[in-house]
């Protein structure tokens, strides 16, 4: 069995992050076949409800995945510190937190869907369909917001394995059931939420029974007490993801807006089943950083710099021959996509095939800022990560979005999200350059640290002044050595 304190060469890094990754694909999928089904089988009008109404709903989910990976961030390194039982107490509280935290939003959310969608310019049918779909949503969002918590907490407890066998169960379940439902028994947008409903019961009650049983895991959820401190460290870990996921509900809301100023109801579907395909290609990235950041948060509590190294070049190389990959394939499917989802439209179909082609160039940049910014979060440096998110999930891609259209058109719309990862590869770059320069500060501070208290014993044991300077300087010598011997070799 693979474990956090291993070293990780490329097999071993891919073998294990490989069930986070299938995770978060599957996750991404059934969404997607909720949109299939809605599209082919409920009609344009209905999906494109649903389009509207999902950047308000997973802005609530976004909850989830604060607790998650800000959690497992500070559950990992303090396992590395080898405080197995508090670790147990930081992960209960969070897992309490969270379900406290699904009730009362699960109430604002059926509250609020309504003036939001009126906001977002629905009326009629559509903002029927909106309210329909948005509040039979909010009875599941509980459940939800654990599925995306324990799909961090079982990399940390070691069990990748498992949490990716309840997401393939939770997803055939909806996938079924969208068949059932929507396909067979027509029951329009009240059934696909229904199908979602279940599909994420399951992904979240399932990982709660396991962890309140004993389990061979190194996670188990019992006794514990409020640790304002570490929710408070929590949140700020995990305000990137927070921040990504609040972002990207705004954002495809002004894209929205754009969209209906620019094309219409067309505009808002073929953005939609375009997002829907990006769920599955941006899926990689993220569960690949999912399942690659309790290694990194391990190793930072074992203050084991070398595996931090290498975690972070293998994972560079990786990113970028992916990334090249994806490209080439989302031009090759743009077509046939957009035959399954809106084949029934010709002229939706050549618009939503174009704005892929042109959106897919995104591929290229994202899975280095989506990993930049789930690195910062690793090593709990929360503000970091959060800024890398801020930058490329709001500020970025509002100011694109509502610039370039004015000079391209639609084709501004689709290029908005390429051009913003862009300038926010250029802070990932620069923010990992300032970690390395805060990480060379602290060897020099641990090094002459270190000389220093070997001088202060060797006085304080009342040795020779002579013979405590001689080796005081024996000591520093050495020191210095040591961290140009580190900084040559690349290890900081």
């Amino acid at each position: 069995m693979i474990q956090l304190s291993d070293h990780f060469t490329y097999p071993r890094l891919l073998k294990f992050v490989f069930p986070s990754i299938v995770m978060m694909i599957f996750t991404s999928i059934y969404s997607v076949v909720d949109g299939l089904f809605v599209s082919n089988f409920v009609g344009k009008s209905a999906f494109a409800a649903v389009n509207l109404a999902m950047p308000f709903l997973m802005a609530f989910s976004a909850l989830g995945f604060m607790m998650g990976t800000g959690g497992s961030a500070i559950v990992a390194k303090t396992l590395g510190e080898g405080k197995k039982e508090k670790a147990n107490e930081y992960f209960s509280m969070l897992v309490y937190v969270t379900i406290a935290g699904g009730i009362f939003f699960s109430c604002v959310q059926a509250v609020l869907i309504k003036p939001v969608a009126i906001m977002m310019g629905a009326e009629g049918e559509l903002l029927k369909n909106c309210i329909l779909y948005g509040r039979l949503s909010s009875i599941s969002l509980t459940a939800f917001m654990l599925q995306n918590v324990f799909q961090s907490f079982f990399v940390t407890a070691e069990k990748p394995k498992l949490g990716l066998a309840v997401i393939i169960s939770a997803g055939v379940t909806n996938m079924v059931l969208d068949l059932l439902f929507v396909g067979i028994f027509r029951w329009g947008l009240a059934g696909a939420a229904i199908a979602t409903f279940c599909g994420e019961c399951i992904g979240g009650i399932t990982p709660l029974l396991y962890f309140s049983r004993k389990n061979s895991s190194k996670l188990r959820l019992g006794k514990t007490r409020f640790y304002g401190s570490i929710l408070c460290k929590t949140c700020t870990n995990g305000s990137s993801e927070l921040m990504t996921n609040l972002s990207s509900s705004i954002v495809n809301s002004m894209y929205n807006l754009q969209l209906m100023k620019f094309s219409g109801e067309n505009g808002v579907v073929a953005y939609g089943t375009i997002m829907y395909v990006n769920f599955i290609f941006a899926a990689i990235f993220i569960g690949y950083s999912i399942g690659s950041a309790p290694i990194v948060s391990y190793h930072y509590g074992a203050e084991n710099h070398s595996e931090l190294k290498n975690m972070l070049n293998k994972s560079l190389r990786l990113i970028a021959i992916t990334s090249m990959v994806q490209v080439v394939m989302a031009q090759l499917i743009a077509a046939p996509l957009a035959q399954i989802f809106v084949g029934y439209d010709a002229e939706l179909f050549r618009l939503t095939r174009h704005g892929f082609r042109i959106f897919s160039l995104t591929f290229l940049i994202c899975g280095f800022n989506i990993f930049g910014s789930s690195f910062f979060t690793a090593l709990n440096n929360g503000p970091l990560s959060a800024l890398i998110s801020f930058l490329r999930t709001l500020v970025f891609q509002l100011s694109v979005v509502w610039i370039l259209p004015m000079f391209l058109g639609i084709d501004g719309i689709w290029g908005s999200v390429a051009i913003a990862e862009l300038l926010t590869i250029c802070v990932t770059v620069l923010c990992l350059i300032s970690q390395r320069r805060v990480s060379l500060r602290l060897i020099i501070d641990d090094h002459l640290g270190r000389s220093f208290l070997a001088f202060d014993l060797l006085t304080y044991e009342k040795e020779s002044p002579v013979l405590a300077f001689m080796r005081h300087r024996r000591l520093f010598s050495l020191s210095c050595y040591t961290f140009f011997t580190e900084w040559r070799i690349g290890s900081i």
